[in-house]
C-alpha cells in the first residue's frame, strides 16, 4: 500500500477545512453549536414577552386582556415573516450543500425583497384593521381603546421585526447562530429596559401606558434589525450582498414559498383558532380571555427553546440532504426529538407544581386564579406530545415538504382542537375546554408519524 505524501496530507486537510461544518462536524456537537445560541436567544425573547405582559398587567386586567386579544393579528404577522424565513433558510442551506454560490446569493437577496413586501402589507393592515378587529371581539370600550392603541403601533412600525427575522435567518442558514443570538439579545434587552420606562414614565419620559409597551417593542425590533444587518454584511462571507440580487426572481420566490407558504398558512390557522377560542372563552368572561393570553406567554418560555432547537436542525437536515448524508440526517432527528421531549417534561412539571406562582406574576385576581390554575395544569399535559410533533414538522420543512406541516396543523387545530373546545364549552364548565389541547396534539402526532413514514421511504431511505 503506497504511503501518503506530505502534499496529499495537506490537500486532505485543506479539503476538510473547506467543507461546511454542517457536513463534517459530529452531529451532536453540531446540533448544540447551532441550536444552543438560538435556544438562549428565544428564551430571552420569551422572557421579554412575559415581562411585557407583566408590566401591562400592572396597568389593569383590561389592558392585559387587550394584549391577549391582539395576539391573533400579531401572530399572523410573525407567522408570515417567520414562514418566509423558514423557506429562505431551507433553500439557502440546500444551495450551500450543493455549493452553488450564485443560487445562494440570489436566494438571500430575494428573501430581503420578500421581507420588504411583507412590511407593506402589515402597514396597510395596521392603518385599517385594528378597530374593526377589536370591536368584533368585545363591547368593552376600555379594552377596545387599549387594543387599538397597542396593535396599531406594532403593525405600522413593523419594518423592524420584518428585517430582524429575515437577517437573522440568513445568519442561521450559514450556521452563524451565535451572531443571530447577539441580534436577538440586543432587541430583547432594549425592549425589557424600555418597558417600565415608557409604560410608567420613568427617568423623565412621559407616562405612555399601553402605548409605551408597544413603543418599547418596536424600538427593540428596529435595534435587532440594524444589528443583524451589520453582522451579515460584516461576517456572513458565504453570502454576497449585491443590489443586483435584489431583482425579484420568480423561480426563487416560488421555491422559497414551497416551503415557507405552508408555515405561513400554519401560523394563519393558529391566528384563526385563537380568534375563535377567544370568542368561546369570552362567552364565559373577559377574565377567561386574559387567562388564555397569560397561558400563551408562559408556554412560550417552554416552547421557544424547543423551537430554537428545531430551527437548528433545519439547516443541518437540509444541508445533509443536499450532500446525501443519510446517517447524519437520522442522527440529528433522534437527538433533536429526545432533547425537545426533555425540555417539555420540565415545562410540564413547572405548570403542574407552580401554577399559582406563575399566574401571580400577572397580578392575578381571585377569579383569574380560579380559572387559571386548572387551565395551566390541564393544558400542560400536551407538552411532551407536542415535542415530537414539532420535531417532525421541522424535518418536513427542511426536506422541502412543508405541505405536511400545513396539513398536520389544519387537522390539529381546525378539525380537532376548535370543534372539541366548542363542544366541551357546551358543558358549561370552562375547565373542560382545556382538554381539547391534549386531544388535538395526539391527533397531530399521529399525522406526523404517518407523514414521516412517507418522507423516509420516498426521500431519506434512497440517499
Amino acid at each position: 500500500m503506497p504511503h501518503m505524501g506530505v502534499s496529499d496530507k495537506i490537500g486532505g486537510i485543506m479539503t476538510e477545512l473547506k467543507e461546511n461544518k454542517m457536513g463534517v462536524m459530529p452531529v451532536g456537537k453540531l446540533l448544540v453549536q447551532i441550536s444552543l445560541p438560538m435556544m438562549i436567544s428565544m428564551l430571552v425573547q420569551a422572557f421579554y414577552n412575559i415581562v411585557d405582559s407583566i408590566f401591562v398587567a400592572k396597568i389593569s386586567e383590561n389592558a392585559l386582556t387587550a394584549v391577549s386579544l391582539a395576539f391573533p393579528i400579531q401572530n399572523l404577522m410573525f407567522s408570515t415573516i417567520i414562514g418566509t424565513g423558514v423557506g429562505i433558510n431551507s433553500l439557502l442551506s440546500m444551495r450551500l450543500g450543493q455549493k452553488d454560490q450564485e443560487a445562494v446569493d440570489r436566494t438571500a437577496m430575494n428573501g430581503i425583497v420578500l421581507a420588504a413586501a411583507s412590511y407593506v402589507v402589515f402597514l396597510i393592515v395596521g392603518l385599517t384593521v385594528p378597530r374593526i378587529y377589536f370591536e368584533s371581539q368585545t363591547s368593552n370600550p376600555e379594552i377596545i381603546e387599549y387594543g387599538v392603541t397597542y396593535l396599531s403601533i406594532c403593525m405600522i412600525i413593523s419594518f423592524g421585526v420584518s428585517g430582524a427575522i429575515t437577517f437573522e435567518r440568513l445568519l442561521q442558514s450559514t450556521g452563524r447562530t451565535v451572531l443571530s443570538m447577539i441580534s436577538q439579545l440586543t432587541g430583547a434587552i432594549i425592549n425589557c429596559i424600555l418597558d417600565p420606562i415608557m409604560i410608567f414614565g420613568l427617568l423623565g419620559f412621559p407616562r405612555l401606558g399601553i402605548a409605551g409597551a408597544a413603543w418599547a417593542t418596536v424600538i427593540g425590533q428596529i435595534s435587532a434589525a440594524c444589528v443583524s444587518l451589520f453582522l451579515n454584511i460584516r461576517f456572513n462571507k458565504e453570502i454576497h450582498f449585491t443590489f443586483k440580487g435584489l431583482i425579484p426572481n420568480g423561480r426563487i420566490i416560488i421555491d422559497i414559498y414551497k416551503v415557507g407558504l405552508p408555515s405561513i398558512l400554519l401560523g394563519s390557522i393558529g391566528s384563526f383558532l385563537t380568534y375563535l377560542l377567544n370568542l368561546i372563552l369570552g362567552a364565559f368572561s373577559t377574565t377567561a380571555i386574559a387567562v388564555y393570553g397569560v397561558y400563551f406567554k408562559l408556554q412560550s418560555f417552554i416552547f421557544m427553546p424547543v423551537f430554537g432547537l428545531n430551527n437548528g436542525i433545519v439547516p443541518i437536515v437540509a444541508f445533509n440532504y443536499g450532500a446525501r448524508h443519510k446517517d447524519r440526517i437520522m442522527r440529528a432527528i433522534k437527538l433533536c426529538a429526545f432533547s425537545a421531549f426533555t425540555i417539555m417534561i420540565a415545562g410540564l412539571l413547572a405548570f403542574e407544581l407552580l401554577p399559582k406562582i406563575l399566574l401571580g406574576w400577572f397580578e392575578a385576581s381571585d377569579e383569574m386564579l380560579r380559572i387559571g390554575v386548572p387551565a395551566l395544569r390541564i393544558i400542560a399535559l400536551h407538552f411532551p406530545v407536542a415535542a415530537l410533533s414539532i420535531t417532525f414538522i421541522s424535518v418536513f420543512q427542511a426536506l422541502g415538504r412543508g405541505l405536511f406541516s400545513m396539513i398536520t396543523s389544519f387537522i390539529r387545530q381546525i378539525i380537532v382542537l376548535l370543534p372539541a373546545a366548542w363542544l366541551l364549552s357546551l358543558t358549561g364548565n370552562i375547565d373542560n375546554i382545556w382538554w381539547a389541547f391534549l386531544l388535538a396534539e395526539l391527533a397531530s402526532l399521529t399525522c406526523c408519524l404517518f407523514g414521516f413514514r412517507s418522507v423516509y421511504r420516498k426521500q431519506i431511505s434512497k440517499l
